[in-house]
């Protein structure tokens, strides 16, 4: 049987229908505010896997880039006998030269410190200035690139990794496992991941506008505030951002000068 509050209201003590329809609209309120705290809760819970999937898609990205970059690295070395000088700070992504031509080659303005020289190689994710940008695309992710400029720059001259010979040349950078003990640009023996990288390119990853607070991110800006331009480089066990000590998001990957022989051999352009 249905009844109708009006006519209810009309026949009861009008103190008396003011707190009843107060109790309907009283329990209206309270689930509407359950409803919408359960709302939030859903969608608090969801925006955090969302934002670990865009992290985590964005260092795969990033990661796949740094191997491609590798990759075209070793194509420019194919096709001019030399490896690329990397692209100088606040200039544009063009190799940067001290003595030499983009036709020979030569001597590097900035063989550790520089950026990947994506005009250079042709690279398509590039910022305004042409430097070679990683997925989180800001000007402080401009993707570095160090070379070897030992055997007075054979690698980054044309032909003179075939004049010197492959048992003659001597690559020289090093990538460590931790920051915290190198010295005059080389790591420890328990800390050696390689000591002869032709090359060493890397991404200082999502807080390359911050940077790191630990040893080990400090290392790779070379340089950073304290620590010198030098040939060392750190990779290790990404630990997240904001924990001290522990702290590294730095992507790094480097080039074996065994793989380049062997691409180069393939090519003729060795021995």
């Amino acid at each position: 049987m249905l009844f109708d509050l009006t006519a209810l209201c009309a026949d009861d003590a009008a103190a008396s229908c003011v707190s009843h329809r107060a109790r309907e609209r009283g329990v209206s309120l309270v689930e509407l505010a359950i409803g919408l705290l359960i709302l939030s809760l859903i969608i608090g819970g969801l925006l955090v896997p969302l934002a670990n999937q865009v992290e985590q898609s964005r260092n795969g990205q990033t990661q796949r880039q740094l191997e491609e970059i590798r990759d075209a690295l070793i194509g420019f070395a194919l096709a001019n006998g030399r490896l690329p000088c990397p692209a100088a700070p606040n200039t544009t992504g063009i190799e940067s030269f001290l003595a030499g031509s983009a036709a020979t080659g030569g001597t590097c303005t900035n063989p550790y410190d520089g950026f990947v020289p994506a005009v250079t190689l042709g690279l398509s994710q590039v910022d305004a200035q042409g430097y070679a940008i990683d997925a989180w695309g800001l000007e402080q992710n401009r993707v570095r690139y160090a070379v070897t400029n030992s055997n007075s720059s054979a690698f980054t001259t044309r032909g003179e990794m075939r004049t010197r010979g492959m048992s003659a040349l001597f690559p020289d950078l090093y990538v460590c496992s931790g920051g915290t003990n190198i010295a005059a640009g080389e790591c420890p023996s328990g800390e050696r991941l390689v000591v002869d990288a032709v090359a060493v390119i890397y991404s200082l990853g999502p807080n390359a506008a911050s940077g790191g607070t630990s040893v080990d991110e400090r290392q790779n800006p070379n340089p950073f505030a304290a620590v010198p331009v030098d040939k060392a480089f750190v990779s290790r066990v990404r630990g997240a951002v904001g924990a001290g000590a522990a702290e590294f998001d730095d992507l790094v990957t480097w080039l074996s000068p065994n793989v380049l022989y062997s691409k180069m051999v393939s090519a003729g352009q060795l021995p």
